[in-house]
C-alpha cells in the first residue's frame, strides 16, 4: 500500500478527533466541518490504508483493530509535527508556544488557579489541559500527545522522569454531623462498622485507601465503589458513608462545612504530586517555563488554601 504517499495530515487530524469522540457528528462539530466532509475524509483514509478503521455499533462507531493500531501512530506523527512547530517557535524565546498537559482527575480541582496565574504572567503561551485516568495519561505521554502530566506517582511502567511539586494529603471525610467529627487521634478500627465509599478499581485514590486498610489491618464492614470524586462527596454529604479523599478535592465542601475531617490515627495519609514527562521528550522553552513554574508555585499555592484544614494530630 502507498499509505505514506497518499494520506494527508488533515486526514490524520480528522481521524484522531473521530477516534476520540467515536462519533462523526461530534468530530465534525469540533473541527467546524460537516459530517459528510468528515465521513469523506475518513473514507479516503480507509481506502489508503486498505482496511476499515471504524465499524458501526448501534448509533455510534467503534475502532477496528486497524483503527486502534493507527490511532497511536497518528498521535505520534501529529505530536512530532507539533514539536517541530514548537522548535521553530522557540526561536522567539520562552514567551510563546503551545503546551499540552495531562491531569489526573484529582488535579483538576487546583490546576486551573495555577494556570490563571501562569497565563497572566505569560500571555503568549497557550496551555491546554487533558483530564483522564492514570492509564490514559501514560498512553498519551507515550504517544507524544501531551508534553507533561501531573499525577500522584512517578510511573515505572514507562521511561519517564518526574519531579515532586507539592505534598498531597489524603484525609478521612464524613458527613458534617458525624459522631467522631470532634474526636482527636482515635483508632481507625472505631470506624469498622462504617460503609467506606471508594473510587473504582485502578484509581489512584482507591489504591491509597486500600494501602491504608492494609497498613492498619483494617477491613471495613462494607465498601461501595463510585466513579468520581464528585459522586463520592455527594454521597458523603448525604450520609451514605465515609471516604478517604484527597484534601485538594474539597475546597468548597470544607468552606461551607458540608463535610467533616475525621482525625484518625495514621491520617492524613501523605502522598506527593509530581510533574512527569518522557525521558526522550525534548522540552521546548515554553514547556520548561511552565514546568519550572509548577515546581516553584504549586506547593505554596496549595499550602495557602488547604493547610489550615489539616488535622493538628493524627500520628501519620
Amino acid at each position: 500500500m502507498n499509505l505514506v504517499r497518499n494520506l494527508t495530515l488533515r486526514q490524520l487530524q480528522i481521524f484522531v478527533v473521530a477516534a476520540r469522540h467515536l462519533s462523526y457528528a461530534r468530530a465534525a462539530e469540533e473541527l467546524h466541518l460537516t459530517p459528510p466532509a468528515v465521513s469523506m475524509q475518513l473514507k479516503q483514509l480507509e481506502d489508503n490504508v486498505g482496511l476499515p478503521l471504524f465499524e458501526r455499533m448501534g448509533r455510534g462507531v467503534a475502532l477496528t483493530g486497524a483503527g486502534e493500531l493507527l490511532v497511536h501512530h497518528a498521535l505520534r506523527i501529529l505530536g512530532e509535527i507539533k514539536d517541530a512547530e514548537a522548535s521553530l517557535n522557540s526561536l522567539a524565546g520562552a514567551e510563546s508556544g503551545q503546551i499540552s498537559v495531562g491531569l489526573v482527575s484529582t488535579a483538576k480541582y487546583f490546576m486551573p488557579r495555577l494556570l490563571a496565574t501562569f497565563a497572566q504572567a505569560h500571555p503568549g503561551i497557550d496551555v491546554q489541559f487533558t483530564v483522564g485516568n492514570r492509564a490514559m495519561l501514560l498512553q498519551k505521554l507515550q504517544d507524544n500527545a501531551i508534553d507533561l502530566a501531573v499525577m500522584g506517582r512517578i510511573p515505572v511502567e514507562i521511561d519517564a522522569h518526574g519531579e515532586a511539586i507539592a505534598r498531597h494529603p489524603y484525609v478521612l471525610v464524613g458527613p458534617s454531623g458525624h459522631p467522631l467529627r470532634d474526636a482527636r487521634g482515635f483508632d481507625l478500627h472505631e470506624l469498622r462498622s462504617e460503609t467506606f465509599l471508594l473510587r473504582e478499581e485502578g484509581s489512584g485514590s482507591r489504591r491509597v485507601a486500600e494501602e491504608m486498610f492494609k497498613n492498619h489491618l483494617f477491613s471495613p464492614a462494607r465498601t461501595i465503589s463510585m466513579g468520581s470524586n464528585e459522586t463520592i462527596k455527594q454521597a458523603v454529604m448525604a450520609g451514605m458513608g465515609i471516604s478517604l479523599l484527597s484534601l485538594h478535592t474539597l475546597p468548597l465542601e470544607l468552606k461551607t462545612g458540608e463535610v467533616s475531617i475525621l482525625r484518625a490515627v495514621g491520617t492524613p495519609v501523605e502522598r506527593t504530586w509530581y510533574v512527569v514527562h518522557m525521558n526522550a521528550k525534548r522540552l521546548m522553552p515554553a514547556c520548561r517555563e511552565f514546568r519550572g513554574f509548577l515546581m516553584e508555585a504549586t506547593a505554596q499555592s496549595l499550602a495557602n488554601e488547604f493547610d489550615r484544614h489539616l488535622p493538628e494530630t493524627g500520628g501519620g
